[in-house]
Formats: structure tokens, sequence, C-alpha cells
């Protein structure tokens, strides 16, 4: 039976709230972060992040707080020496900026066994992964990963991706653009950003991106900040609108936790419109917290209400 929740990609080590010289610890990344607030809202459906670890204390951390939440890992592979990828949020009022250190982590290695890839993502009601987890492989891997996906499809999973472009993680945009047109052709839904969609693909409008990924992939909810989010569905569009936050304390995860709450609605049988209503509701709860992951109460009171 196809019950479970699994997302793939890169973890890191989080630093957020600085206070003088002093900073917080957490873990967050943006697959991560969605299958967060998956996991909250879906709490009897097994959760299973799919990436790589290494064998160092901050690795073994990582896992147990994963376990501490319900959250498991799977197949994914344990690399001798590796350890994962650290960022830190700088904040200019609400709005952040990051500074990242993963050129060498662990989670790049994450489709180096396909036979346990292929494993972590058997039996899944849905599988989640965004064009960062295609970023971080090479193209070796790449090809591993859109396989492993494509087959967990045939197998009966719901395939959900996010393109979610990062210019500096790409040596092009031309080689962006051909990863993301190839994950678009494994997905049932895509939940671009438009800001990234324009910058990526030049498009004027989210209604040019709901038209031109709606060839691609059956359902697609363009987001777009505050803005609203377009539904394309079956050749037609609808706009929802976004909630308002009038002094958001952190806008980290607030697209990530938007898909998450996006694909919990759905996979409870909410229909597009209403999913995007209860997407907007659990980002403007996330945008209220500092850091990327809101307690589970707050998501759920959020998407509930």
């Amino acid at each position: 039976m196809v019950n479970g929740i699994a997302s793939i990609g890169e973890c890191m080590l989080e630093l957020s709230g600085q206070a003088g010289p002093n900073w917080r610890m957490g873990f967050a990344g943006d697959t991560f972060n969605t299958l967060w607030a998956l996991h909250a809202l879906s709490p009897d459906r097994p959760a299973t992040y799919v990436t790589a670890f290494g064998d160092d204390p901050f690795s073994h951390d990582q896992i147990a707080f994963f376990a501490e939440n319900g959250i498991g890992i799977g197949n994914s592979p344990v690399i001798a020496g590796a350890r994962p990828g650290l960022y830190a949020i700088t904040l200019t009022g609400a709005e952040r900026a990051f500074t990242y250190w993963r050129s060498d982590a662990a989670a790049r290695q994450l489709a180096s066994d396909p036979t346990a890839l292929a494993k972590s993502l058997e039996n899944q009601a849905l599988v989640y992964f965004s064009g960062i987890t295609l970023a971080i492989l090479d193209a070796a891997a790449r090809q591993t990963l859109l396989s492993a996906v494509a087959t967990a499809r045939k197998a009966g999973s719901l395939v959900a991706f996010d393109p979610n472009y990062r210019p500096r993680l790409w040596p092009s945009r031309e080689a962006a653009q051909a990863a993301i047109l190839e994950a678009l052709a494994v997905a049932n839904i895509a939940l671009p950003t438009f800001p990234d969609e324009q910058m990526l693909f030049g498009d004027e409008t989210p209604e040019v991106t709901a038209k031109r990924l709606g060839k691609l992939t059956g359902e697609v909810v363009v987001k777009n900040g505050e803005q609203p989010a377009l539904i394309a569905l079956n050749g037609a569009s609808q706009a929802v609108d976004a909630v308002h936050v009038a002094a958001p304390v952190d806008t980290t995860g607030a697209g990530d936790s938007f898909n998450g709450g996006y694909l919990a609605a759905r996979l409870a049988g909410h229909a597009p419109a209403d999913a995007t209503r209860r997407a907007h509701k659990v980002a403007a709860a996330v945008v209220q917290v500092r850091g990327a992951l809101a307690p589970f109460e707050t998501l759920r009171a959020a998407f509930d209400s």
C-alpha cells in the first residue's frame, strides 16, 4: 500500500537568531522544511527524508533530531568522512540573506547507491524533490535520481516538484533549464515561484509561467509571495489570494511550508483551490516565527483555521 511521504534533498545545519556573537543552531533545508510541514499536517503517514549523511557528530545529531520528530531516513547512505552542509541566516528586518558552506556536503552523494535510493522511494503516496536537489548532484547522479523518481511514479506515487532555482548552485542558466525541464517531465504537480521562473525562463507574468508549465505537468501552483497564487489545472487557471502578514518576523521557509501545506491538503482530498488557501495560511504562520521550522501545533492550527 502506498501510504508514506518521502522528500529528497539536503538538510543542513542552520545558524539563525544571532544575538551578539551567539547563534542558535538547528536543522533545515528546502525539501526538509516542506517535509516538516507535510509531516505535521499528515501525521498518520510515515515520513522519510531521503538524503546522505556523514559519520560525524553533527550528522548523528541530525538523524536523532529527525527520529525525535517522527521522521525516518529510509535507506539513506552514511558516507565515511563526510559531514552536513551549513548555512547562516542574516536578517534585514524580516527579509533574509543566506551564507552557505556546502560544497562538500554528504547530501551530494544521496544517489551514490541507486538500489538504496529506489528502496527509500518504495510504497510512498508522495515523493517530493526540488531544483536544489538536482543542483547539488552531478549529471550522472541527477539521472539516477530522476530514474528512481520515475519508477516510483509508475508504482503509484504522486510526484511533486518545486523548481526552486538558485543561480549560485548551477554552472549556467542553460544547465538549470535543462535539468528542471527533465524533472518536470516526471512530476504530477509543479510548485514554482514566479520570481524564480522569471529569472530562469524570462516569464513576464505568473500567467505565462502557469501556461508554460501547464503544458508539461498536470497540476501547477505558481507562488508569488504576498501576491495571489495561480493554479493551472486542465487548461484552466484560478487565482487564490495570499494571507497578508502585517509584521513578519522571518520569511525563511515560507515557500517550502506553503508546499507542505498544499501537498498535505491534496493528499487529504481537498480541491486545489482549498489546498492553496490552507497553504497560504500555513506560510503566513511560518513567517511569524524565527527560522525555517515552525512548531507542529502552529502549523496544524493555521492549516485548520
